[in-house]
């Protein structure tokens, strides 16, 4: 008999250990078993295994507890390797999150433990048997094409030989069989290696005979950093060794995936949200067999069952896209150093506008700092700052001002194509009573919902909820009607129309791009120049090239810098700066147009210049006089509940209990998300070590213990 140790999907967060059960059969650490608990199957995931002489009265006696049965392994192998166990571990201490969440967070959908059980999509495929049989020509042809191959797709033969198959089939000289359907590999040629330029070649060599484990390029937008990431992934390979190379959006894997498939095609994986259950779980396979050596990919990938990683590229490292909002709160920089370190291999971060922490780091020479500080064509865009304030006082639009509208003219007159960035969705962001003047809120959050005109309906950004426009104002009853303020991508979409009509229009956001591979229709469509100007969110901002774009437009540029995060300014100039480094990458000459409301904040003035250096000198004096990271490390707790009062109580046991060396800051009352009330606890302070032991303490208390919705961040890169 076999004891094993399980760890089990439980509601009750400070549950976090394993729990004992026996099997009489052949069972390893690291796969998936179905046990009752709490008096329903779930999923386990095997901890250790502990062989026994004893009976199952003996042990049970001995542990003093009644044990149950396993019911059945679900796995022939180890889902996790060693590593992604430890690298489990090391996550469940240092996000203070439960070890099943970690587990989870690593597999795809379709095989993590806890859950239903879903069964694997299976492929017919045929293959020749030994038997004598006599075969026409028809016959013979096709049974050797089987033959050769060793194995073939039903399906794909049965096209080709629709007749004779059946009849091979028939007489016992092939036979069916069913197998677990695998991903395709991409085929195709590869192209050579292209010349590097001195600046590029330099980060090369930097990065290959050094011994520092963690390499932060700092290049400025078109400087080549792609290249530098193959010719690494290229040394890599040859040594026998497998790739990851990180992107932040799914936005960005269409344009990476095709410069990496033009070099690598043979040997590449693709990992990121937009893939189905059953593609995720393709693509894990083709890792976990170590089929794919070089894989592209968005934050999960960064869990991969990868064997013998020699390169870690994580582009756009400043991205907030790379931290995981939900438990447990990773960031995927984080891991992905973790990973280095354990495969001896260098990672590589890449941005022409590093995080404070980062570039601090680097300053400090805990990173390799590698300038690439000019662009392969050597001019920088134009870029010109227009006071939107100015201009509506000058009767301009508020939307197109003359000098962007009078760009863009120029620039579809040249046959040049324009991308214009609105971080904000629908047609009007706010709808108000005429009344008493009180926004349109979504039911389930305190937020105000978004007028969205081609569909005719009220979005909340947030949780999702649709609803048409009421008749009569929830809050004072009147029926006076509504009026719209603002506007979003829908609005500019339109205005647009209206002055260029001859032009064609992309918009690219959350509601064009809801369907599968919308990203990639769009992105190759502006590519291949179907349209002149595309316009969207933030999700445009960063990482696109295309040679014909020589205009850029940010509306609204400035307006995250009015949030009240400490990081407000650092998101803004980081959307500005990447925004405009689309612009002018080729031979032509670009031009940037910002539109703010203050142009005379530093944030939008070193953004209009392109100096980064300045911004992180400014920005750093506010976070030292603030004591912000990276001065200090912060641990946001946050209560959810269905009534604000429990959730104020709820936070005030935490504040009560956490006293130290750091700071202890609130209670503060958040906005209702999902008809769910929450407040916040924030530790701010220099020793995070003590922190997180505080708070795990607290957690294995009893007045922690009753605290049944907490999420735990640590270091959270935004306070909502």
């Amino acid at each position: 008999m076999k004891l094993t140790e399980c760890w089990i999907e439980h509601p009750v967060r400070h549950i976090d250990r394993t729990f004992t059960y026996y099997y009489d059969g052949d069972i390893t650490p690291g796969v998936r078993v179905s046990v009752n608990f709490a008096h329903r199957n779930v999923i386990g995931f095997v901890e250790s295994v502990t062989e026994t002489q004893e009976t199952l009265e003996e042990a049970e006696k001995r542990l003093g507890i009644s044990l149950k049965p396993v019911l059945s392994v679900l796995d022939d192998a180890p889902l996790i390797t060693p590593e992604l166990h430890d690298l489990a571990m090391w996550m469940r201490e240092n996000t203070l999150s439960t070890a099943i969440s970690c587990f989870q967070c690593m597999l795809p959908g379709k095989i993590k433990p806890g859950g239903k059980i879903t069964q694997a999509v299976l492929e017919r495929r045929v293959r020749i048997l030994d038997n004598e049989v006599s075969l026409t020509p028809k016959q013979l042809s096709c049974y050797r094409e089987i033959a050769e191959l060793g194995e073939a797709s039903y399906t794909e033969m049965r096209k080709k030989y629709p007749s004779v198959l059946a009849k091979l089939i028939e007489k016992g000289a092939v036979e069916v069989f069913s197998v677990e359907k695998e991903a395709v590999m991409p085929a195709g040629h590869e192209e050579d290696e292209k010349t590097l330029t001195p600046q590029q070649q330099k980060a090369v060599d930097e990065v290959r005979n050094s011994d520092d484990p963690v390499f932060l390029i700092k290049g400025v937008t078109g400087s080549g950093k792609t290249e530098v990431y193959l010719n690494l992934a290229r040394r890599a390979l040859e040594e026998g060794r497998q790739v990851l190379i990180l992107v932040p959006e799914i936005a960005l894997t269409p344009q990476m995936i095709e410069r990496v498939s033009k070099r690598f095609s043979n040997a590449l994986a693709i990992y990121h949200s937009g893939l189905n259950p059953q593609e995720k779980y393709e693509q894990y396979k083709l890792v976990y067999s170590n089929k794919a050596r070089v894989i592209v990919g968005t934050r999960s990938a960064v869990f991969l069952p990868f064997r013998n990683l020699g390169l870690i590229v994580m582009d756009e490292e400043h991205d907030t896209s790379y931290k995981q909002e939900n438990q447990p709160a990773y960031h995927c920089r984080d891991v992905a150093i973790w990973r280095g370190k354990y495969h001896h291999c260098p990672v590589v971060l890449g941005s022409a506008t590093p995080s404070l922490e980062s570039y601090a780091r680097a300053v400090r020479k805990v990173y390799h700092l590698i300038l690439m500080d000019e662009r392969i064509n050597m001019t920088l865009p134009e870029i010109s700052v227009v006071d939107i304030r100015k201009a509506m006082q000058e009767g301009q639009s508020y939307i197109l001002s003359d000098e962007l509208a009078g760009e863009l003219k120029n620039c579809l007159d040249r046959r040049q194509q324009a991308i214009l960035l609105l971080n904000r969705r629908g047609y009007h962001s706010v709808i108000r009573c005429r009344s008493c003047q009180t926004a349109l809120k979504c039911p389930h959050c305190d937020i105000a919902m978004s007028w969205h005109r081609d569909e005719r309906l009220l979005k909340c950004h947030t949780c999702g909820t649709v609803m048409r426009v009421p008749k009569a104002c929830p809050e004072c009853g009147s029926t006076a009607g509504f009026t719209a303020f603002g506007f979003g991508t829908q609005k500019l979409e339109t205005e647009l129309q209206e002055k260029f009509p001859a032009a064609k229009v992309l918009r690219m956001d959350a509601d064009t791009t809801g369907r599968k591979n919308a990203h990639e229709k769009i992105l190759k469509a502006f590519g291949n120049g179907e349209a002149d100007i595309l316009l969207g969110t933030q999700m445009i901002a960063k990482g696109l090239d295309y040679p014909n774009v020589t205009l850029v437009g940010i509306i609204n540029g400035d307006e995250g810098i009015a949030r009240t995060d400490f990081r407000s300014c650092e998101l803004s100039f980081d959307l500005l700066m990447q925004a405009s480094g689309r612009s002018g990458r080729s031979e032509y000459p670009g031009k940037v147009i910002l539109q703010v409301f203050d142009p005379g904040h530093y944030a939008v003035q070193c953004a209009a210049q392109q100096d980064y250096d300045t911004f992180f000198v400014q920005e750093m004096r506010y976070r030292h006089a603030g004591m912000y990271p990276p001065y200090t490390y912060l641990i946001a707790l946050t209560v959810s509940s269905d009534t604000q009062d429990k959730a104020d109580k709820d936070a005030y046991v935490i504040r009560q209990a956490l006293n130290g060396s750091y700071k202890t800051i609130g209670v503060l009352t958040l906005l209702k998300i999902n008809d769910r009330c929450r407040s916040r606890v924030l530790l701010k302070g220099q020793d995070l070590e003590e922190m997180r032991r505080d708070v795990r303490a607290f957690l294995d208390s009893p007045e922690g213990s009753r605290i049944k919705d907490l999420r735990i961040d640590v270091n959270p890169l935004v306070l909502d």
